[in-house]
């Protein structure tokens, strides 16, 4: 390819625009990652901390929160890959916890109102996040699920799964199902339970497993569930924001927080670390159809099926009445969002999804675009997603249509 990818002035706008944010102290700092037909620019700008003195770096290690799901989803089609798993057979021989499902009646009906399930769990049914189970976008306990779900310890702090794997997949089998299978999507629990579904198939943890399939051929020296002690320095306190104050406030540490030692829950919804480039390794991989570094990782297929919209428009209901929540693709293959409209500069095809601790990853096939955007700060005021957008906007403004024209020029 000839010249350059990117135009110099569309980087430097969006390098100014970035740094807005950083300057005000609405956060205190960012990596950001483009990537063209495999010319990758970073910039870097800001703190890992409030008030300190240590600089982002192109290698900081962040909290890629569900922007996890896609790696997670990739695993899984690895098995679906080697036929030791297939997309709609049952999971009970694996997941015997999820046997003989009952079913609420209505999404506010007491526990004991229910009906059978009207069939078995699939891994489809996981993968799209259809099985029955999830998220309730609804103010703390107002359905009695919701109060089962916090009384049972399902999660702590409302995002991590709580306790060993097999004993929160035993309190999950406790309770009844939201939906029937395959009958409404339903956001996040399918992934997380896809990350025990991996370690029971494999026999070995679902960290392990990923470090053979997934870290290793690509080169993601970086990424895991945990951060060891002699890159610990690399990781950022995390932050939210006060509810009542706004200001940002320390929700999880850097040293001795929760990324800071081995996982007995190695989440698959939300819980890997990982840098700009590890991250990147992966984006390339799958706009390569399953390609690393000369090692095939996935078939081209598998690739296929996880960036393809897998949803009818009965079972995007509620996903689609939250776009502020779970994004405007329209649609959403396996573990990640897929753009079936066009509503801003992204096209129809762009495929990716977003962490709720501060991270943003988007894939556009048409235009063999990467755009990795890592924070520290969590997206609970609307200053994030605005962030997010103006970031893809800029990245897409930026993009170099004129063959000859260099970032230097």
């Amino acid at each position: 390819m000839e010249g350059s990818a990117f135009t110099r002035d569309g980087l430097r706008r969006l390098r100014d625009t970035l740094a807005g944010p950083v300057d005000s102290g609405a956060i205190p700092g960012f990596v950001a990652l483009v990537d063209r037909h495999g010319q990758t620019h970073v910039e870097t700008m800001g703190t890992l901390h409030t008030g300190g003195a240590e600089l982002m770096r192109r290698d900081t290690i962040f909290r890629m929160a569900s922007s996890t799901k896609p790696v997670t989803a990739a695993a899984v089609m690895t098995l679906v890959d080697d036929c030791r798993l297939r997309l709609d057979d049952p999971v009970v021989p694996w997941l015997p916890e999820l046997a003989d499902r009952q079913v609420l009646k209505r999404i506010d009906s007491p526990l004991d109102d229910t009906v059978p399930a009207r069939r078995a769990i699939t891994v489809r049914d996981l993968l799209t996040f259809t099985f029955g189970f999830g998220a309730v976008v609804a103010a703390p306990d107002t359905y009695p699920i919701q109060v089962a779900m916090r009384e049972s310890g399902l999660y702590s702090d409302g995002a991590f799964p709580s306790g060993e794997p097999d004993e929160w997949m035993r309190r999950l089998g406790a309770l009844p199902l939201m939906y029937q299978p395959g009958e409404r999507w339903l956001y996040n629990t399918g992934a997380d339970v896809l990350g025990i579904l991996i370690a029971r198939v494999t026999g070995q943890s679902f960290g392990s497993y990923l470090q053979e399939r997934i870290f290793e051929p690509l080169g993601m020296t970086d990424s895991g569930f945990w951060v060891p002690q002699e890159k610990i320095h690399r990781l950022p306190t995390s932050y939210a924001h006060d509810p009542e104050t706004g200001a940002l406030a320390v929700y999880d540490e850097a040293a001795g927080g929760r990324f800071s030692k081995p996982q007995a829950f190695e989440v698959g919804g939300s819980g890997l670390a990982s840098t700009a480039d590890d991250y990147r390794a992966f984006c390339r991989m799958l706009l390569n159809k399953g390609m690393g570094d000369g090692v095939r990782v996935l078939s081209r297929q598998s690739v296929e099926l996880m960036t393809t919209d897998q949803l009818t428009p009965e079972q995007k209901i509620e996903k689609d009445q939250f776009p502020e929540l779970f994004g405007n693709h329209g649609g959403f293959g396996f573990g990640m969002g897929v753009r079936t409209r066009r509503l801003g500069f992204a096209g129809v095809g762009q495929f990716g999804w977003d962490g709720g601790l501060g991270v943003s990853v988007q894939m556009d096939p048409a235009e063999d675009l990467t755009l990795i955007l890592l924070t520290q700060t969590a997206m609970d005021t609307p200053d994030s997603p605005h962030l997010v957008n103006d970031f893809q906007t800029l990245a897409y403004q930026a993009i170099n249509d004129c063959s000859g024209q260099s970032i230097g020029e």
